[in-house]
């Protein structure tokens, strides 16, 4: 009697993180009394803003029964976030129109299920966010990678969509991040008016990622009317938006993100959400109406003009540290660059990261996990660890070159 061979199943087949595996490395060589300043991973330290920590005690004390929520949120969260919307933006958006999800990550799953089949060509720019083109995969969309350089700022262009769809064939769907990851770059209003007409033209189906919204610098393309990033629901209402708790608010392990549907999508969502998760965690969900208070606001810009700081720090150090082309971080926090002459020395960015943490304790990110082709030139540095971290950082990398 033969035996079945059992085995994960080809859609599971994804590369995984570059970042995870250092992540552990970083643990264990702090384990062994290591001193490891890890600019690796996108989180802001100075965890959720204090009236939702006040909030969440208050909910855990209280002995309330923490039970299932409608598998779209709260009332109460989706009307708040949905003012938020009409005070950052000016928009009206009616609160029947908001999904809560599990974070971002589980915005993206539920917002590509309801908005693509399998074989649909999606778009994206590379470098960026890897999970975008792993999700997708493993939905069985064809993921269609834009090559987005320097030239245009790390930004898709209509006139690469163009080409993508005359190469690939039509394209249901296009991802944009502003500001994106690993970059940080952002497109301006004009530039997001061009890619959303492009897309209604084309009818194609644009989910902007906006969880870094907020997070934004002086001299970047955000405007004096848009400060904090243009969202896409000023443009094309037809759009989906997704954003989070996670980076402005700097609630990662809430686990708590958000998106703006159309109308035509909002039952298939309300139906997958409630057969994939059931609804988001419901603690987070009570305590995150805090995030919209006055004070909240405040507490996170006040961490958004540290990240600026630091930003600078970074930008001023960039000429010693000689290092070749870098994305400008118009927004979020991370600085991505090539390496230059380190690549003669070490030949890529992975073996360039593996070398700087053993020998100095500093974890960066290869390029790789971002960008599959030109990747191996370039590393991304997190500096949401903060202006001391960064100073120290920067002291052990200028030393780890000049050895």
């Amino acid at each position: 009697m033969s035996l079945r061979r059992l085995a994960a199943s080809s859609r599971s087949h994804v590369p995984p993180f570059a970042v995870m595996d250092i992540l552990a490395r970083v643990e264990a060589l702090r384990a062994a009394g290591r001193d490891v300043v890890s600019l690796c991973a996108g989180e802001p330290s100075g965890g959720a803003p204090d009236l939702v920590s006040a909030k969440a005690a208050q909910i855990h004390g209280s002995g309330l029964a923490l039970s299932y929520t409608p598998a779209l949120g709260t009332a109460e969260l989706r009307t708040a976030i949905a003012g938020h919307y009409l005070r950052w933006y000016g928009l009206d958006v009616d609160p029947a129109q908001v999904a809560v999800t599990t974070g971002s990550s589980g915005a993206f799953m539920l917002g590509f299920l309801a908005a693509f089949e399998a074989g649909d060509r999606v778009a994206l720019a590379r470098p960026g966010y890897p999970a975008y083109r792993n999700i997708l995969a493993a939905l069985g969309c064809e993921v269609v990678e834009v090559d987005a350089g320097p030239d245009s700022r790390y930004q898709p262009t209509p006139a690469m969509l163009d080409a993508a769809a005359s190469e690939r064939g039509p394209l249901a769907g296009v991802v944009l991040a502003s500001p994106a990851n690993p970059t940080g770059t952002m497109v301006d209003r004009e530039e997001l008016t061009a890619l959303a007409d492009w897309c209604a033209a084309h009818d194609v189906r644009l989910v902007s990622d906006e969880i870094y919204h907020g997070i934004t610098y002086p001299g970047s393309v955000a405007d004096e009317h848009s400060p904090r990033g243009v969202c896409a629901w000023e443009l094309d209402r037809e759009s989906i938006v997704i954003s989070s708790f996670s980076k402005y608010w700097g609630m990662t392990g809430w686990r708590l993100g958000w998106m703006l549907l159309p109308e035509e999508l909002v039952g298939a969502v309300d139906a997958l959400a409630g057969n994939v998760a059931l609804c988001p965690p419901a603690p987070s969900q009570l305590a995150a109406v805090e995030a919209f208070s006055v004070e909240a606001y405040a507490q996170a810009d006040a961490w958004v003009a540290g990240y600026a700081k630091t930003r600078q720090t970074l930008l001023e150090a960039l000429p010693a540290l000689g290092w070749g082309p870098a994305a400008p971080a118009d927004g979020a926090f991370y600085l991505y660059a090539e390496l230059g002459d380190q690549l003669t020395r070490f030949g890529d960015s992975r073996e360039y990261c593996r070398a700087l943490l053993e020998a100095e304790g500093v974890a960066l990110v290869p390029g790789t996990d971002f960008d599959a082709v030109h990747g191996w030139r370039a590393v991304r540095l997190s500096f949401a660890a903060g202006q001391e971290a960064v100073e120290k950082a920067i002291e052990r990398i200028l030393r780890f070159q000049g050895s």
